[in-house]
């Protein structure tokens, strides 16, 4: 195979306040519990079932990391589009583990948010569109615009 792709898709519901840090280098960057649930109806039984599952999510992008730390809030639907990794650390009583992380970072991540929270439409944040955001340009007022398709 001449490629690969490492990209996992989450809707969610977030299980406790961003938790905001900083990298090494002063970076902005957030940790995010994500809940995904499904239910389902037990044959024999009839009786309703219901299965959650836990994410870590970890956003390196600054600019992305400062909407989740102003906008999200403990129970907030969203989606993330990010990459799966797994790294190696040690705990406090030296023992290695290992943890699995959906990671935003750069380019290759997205966040939506899905609520209607704070009296505005759904919010579509990548990382892209949020690092030119302040690029975007509206036309003078001055433009003279004709209605008319000249075709």
């Amino acid at each position: 195979m001449a490629g690969s792709l490492n990209k996992v898709m989450l809707i969610g519901n977030l299980g406790a306040d961003p938790d905001m840090k900083q990298t090494q280098d002063g970076k902005k960057m957030a940790l995010l519990s994500l809940a995904t649930s499904e239910s389902w109806k037990d044959k024999s039984t009839g009786e309703k079932k219901e299965k959650t599952d836990w994410h870590r999510i970890v956003i390196f992008n600054e600019g992305l990391a400062g909407i989740v730390e102003s906008y999200l809030k403990k129970g907030s639907k969203i989606f993330v589009e990010g990459q799966l990794r797994t790294r190696k650390y040690t705990d406090a009583n030296g023992v290695e583990k290992f943890t699995t992380e959906v990671v935003l970072s750069g380019f290759n991540g997205n966040l939506t948010m899905l609520d209607n929270r704070g009296g505005g439409a759904d919010s579509n944040i990548s990382s892209e569109s949020n690092m030119n955001q302040d690029m975007q340009a509206s036309a003078p007022d001055d433009l003279d615009i004709d209605d008319e398709i000249p075709f």
